[in-house]
């Protein structure tokens, strides 16, 4: 974790000191004042509920050595500090967000001899992430980021939270405005990047496909050149070959910067691909791995869906450029733990079983998980749980009506749409392809779907839930699975 002095601290963010000495040592950071530890430095920052400055008091008795306030601190806090020795700053411009980015950037720019490997995507990232934490682990001493913290405060914490002793960091980074993975890559510096795809999630934000792929190639902006040697690892970008944008991003961004693009997938030039792949009854994915040096490797995924098979290629081209033995990259990957919220297969005594994909949702997302419900042995009913997604703009109308137009091509012996507009419009579409009317539900929210829809369950159940977090359908998971 971050090892630093309070001169360091300002020098590095350019925060007003109010009190305390300068050689002074901080060491880890904070944003939750319920988690500072003795001798770290707590960040505010204002939410909508929760204003961290009003917490500043019980870091302070918590023993923070040091913190960062966006407001004028009351004359009580200022003297307590002193009697204790805490360090108090004033953020500049009353922005923590650039501040912790700033911090950060100094922590990385202090480990240079890290390999910092950046995932982004539309879909797939925190999968990705885990799978390639997983096979990395094999050789190195890896820290990853923790769930998706994968913004503009996430990804800070992240390297905060690295040591010197950790060898390779795995940086989930998103985004959802142009500009911010500028911003996360300038602060990470990655030595490697992966763009998982580009697909239609910010779509909103963005206002197409291809402003999204330039948003995503902004991660390479702090990438140096494949030339310049870091520690015996040269740059590189990994993407796989069915990518519509790959080539965009390579010829604009990629090569003149001057760093290499690694493909995976069906090209011939592909560092690898997949052979033989077939699901089995419970969804999930066995396959060949083909090296271009002639080396097959079998592969049992525990992550149901053929969706993830392109991530899996990443995570195991990338393993191989940095060495791991692929033998045991791919153990570990087939060892990893389901990921919580993310197509997690969950079954409790006497209830349905849930493929609990409710942390969020695109029609990409939506479209894979409905693939995975069907793809499951069942010997009750196929139940598709679907709830809006957000972030989508003027495509909003066009898209709901595209997952609504899918899962009737699945089939689901019950379809419920949870929401109001845009879940109509999932509903609509669906009976327009021939969907029948009497296997549609709708619910206004998730009140109404857990009324409805958990009593008419049954244990034999395969129940699908699926929607942008702001639904919040993890509500409905934990009432179907009692």
């Amino acid at each position: 974790m971050l090892e630093t002095t309070v001169q360091d601290v300002v020098d590095a963010t350019g925060a007003a000191l109010l009190c305390g000495r300068m050689d002074a040592a901080v060491r880890g950071v904070s944003i939750d004042s319920r988690e500072v530890a003795a001798g770290g430095l707590f960040v505010c920052f204002v939410g909508e509920r929760v204003d961290g400055n009003d917490y500043a008091l019980g870091a302070l008795e918590a023993g923070a050595a040091a913190i960062a306030l966006t407001r004028e601190p009351a004359e009580e806090l200022v003297e307590r500090a002193k009697v204790a020795g805490c360090a108090l700053f004033r953020v500049k411009d009353d922005d923590p967000e650039q501040f912790m980015l700033r911090l950060a950037g100094a922590w990385r720019a202090k480990n240079a001899a890290w390999t910092v490997v950046g995932v982004t995507g539309s879909v797939g990232k925190t999968t990705t992430k885990d799978m390639l934490a997983a096979a990395l682990a094999e050789r190195y001493r890896v820290h990853a980021t923790k769930g998706n913290l994968n913004n503009l405060i996430g990804l800070p914490l992240t390297l905060l939270t690295a040591s010197p002793t950790d060898e390779v960091l795995v940086c989930e980074m998103g985004m959802n405005h142009p500009g911010e993975l500028a911003r996360l890559s300038a602060c990470a510096r990655p030595t490697v990047a992966l763009i998982t795809n580009v697909g239609t999630s910010h779509v909103g934000m963005l206002g197409s496909r291809e402003n999204i792929a330039r948003a995503k190639a902004e991660i390479l902006s702090a990438m140096r050149p494949t030339s310049e040697d870091q520690g015996g690892v040269h740059s590189f970008l990994a993407m796989t070959s069915d990518n519509d944008f790959a080539r965009l991003i390579e010829d604009e961004f990629a090569r003149p910067a001057g760093i290499e693009v690694i493909y995976v997938g069906g090209s011939t030039s592909a560092q690898l691909h997949a052979e033989d792949i077939h699901l089995d009854g419970e969804g999930f994915a066995r396959l060949t791995l083909s090296f271009t040096d002639g080396l097959r490797l079998d592969a049992k995924l525990g992550v149901p869906g053929l969706h993830v098979i392109p991530d899996v290629l990443l995570v195991m081209a990338v393993a191989e450029r940095l060495g791991v033995d692929r033998h045991a990259a791919v153990m570990a990957i087939e060892r990893m733990p389901q990921t919580h919220m993310r197509l997690e297969v969950v079954k409790r005594q006497g209830r349905p079983r849930v493929i609990d994909d409710s942390y969020n949702a695109s029609p990409d997302s939506m479209a894979s998980a409905l693939d995975v419900l069907s793809s499951m042995s069942c010997v009750g009913r196929r139940v598709a749980i679907l709830g809006e997604m957000g972030e989508l703009g003027d495509e909003a109308r066009r898209l709901h009506g595209y997952v609504g137009a899918y899962a009737a091509a699945k089939r689901p012996d019950l379809l419920v749409v949870v929401g109001n507009e845009w879940a109509s419009e999932m509903a609509e579409a669906a009976l327009t392809m021939g969907f029948s009317e009497d296997r549609i539900e709708r619910a206004l929210d998730v009140g109404e779907a857990s009324r409805v829809i958990v009593p008419a369950l049954t244990e034999d159940d395969l129940v699908l839930v699926k929607a942008s977090r702001a639904v919040g359908l993890d509500a409905l998971v934990r009432e179907v699975l009692g």
